[in-house]
């Protein structure tokens, strides 16, 4: 098994070579909020599958450089996500009360900037560099807080694998590798399986 500073350095090689990844789901992000400023309003199927995409974006950087345990990881993840995703309604998600709403855009703006993998460059330069897509956990904190944002998107099943796939790689992160940025994960993380209990006993 690696040493906790050999996966260090693992991720900090897969941050800095897969920077362009990282800068594209920067771009369509934008995009996105752009559309959304302007009128758009995705379903929750939408939002649902959509979010799986860069889970699946990660398992594709991690096979490339041979980082085994999270390609396999991240590809059963987000085809799980994908596949739960395409049973939710195509109905828009419900108003987020106001603690998920306030913890999903700080979740949302964690994973966005993550900058604990950067070296290097303006603080302007997290908003379009930090390893969305490309490394687990900014990845995952940017998915929960979309989920909490989005009411959970109406599906149990759905947040909790999300749930607890992000309490999983928050602890390992703050616990086994020391970044204390991952300690933000474990809080967005609970926050979304405390949402999901709680909508299944309003079930």
């Amino acid at each position: 098994m690696l040493s906790s500073e050999a996966i260090l350095a693992q991720l900090q090689f897969i941050a800095t070579r897969g920077q362009p990844a990282g800068t594209l789901w920067h771009i369509a992000v934008f995009i996105a909020l752009v559309a959304i400023i302007a009128g758009w309003r995705p379903s929750r199927r939408t939002i649902a599958v959509g979010s799986a995409l860069p889970l699946a974006s990660v398992a594709s950087v991690a096979w490339i450089h041979e980082d085994y345990f999270n390609g396999a990881v991240f590809t059963v993840v987000g085809l799980g996500l994908a596949l739960l995703g395409r049973r939710v309604p195509e109905d828009s998600p419900g108003r987020p009360s106001r603690w998920a709403l306030v913890l999903g855009i700080a979740m949302a703006t964690l994973g966005f900037i993550y900058p604990h993998f950067l070296q290097g460059g303006s603080y302007l330069w997290y908003l379009y560099s930090g390893p969305l897509g490309v490394l687990p956990c900014p990845t995952l904190a940017f998915a929960i807080g979309v989920a909490l944002l989005a009411d959970g998107v109406g599906s149990r099943a759905w947040a909790a694998l999300l749930a607890v796939v992000g309490l999983f790689y928050g602890t390992v992160g703050l616990a086994k590798l020391g970044v204390w940025l991952d300690a933000g994960l474990v809080i967005g993380a609970a926050g979304l399986a405390t949402h999901t209990l709680t909508a299944a006993r309003k079930a």
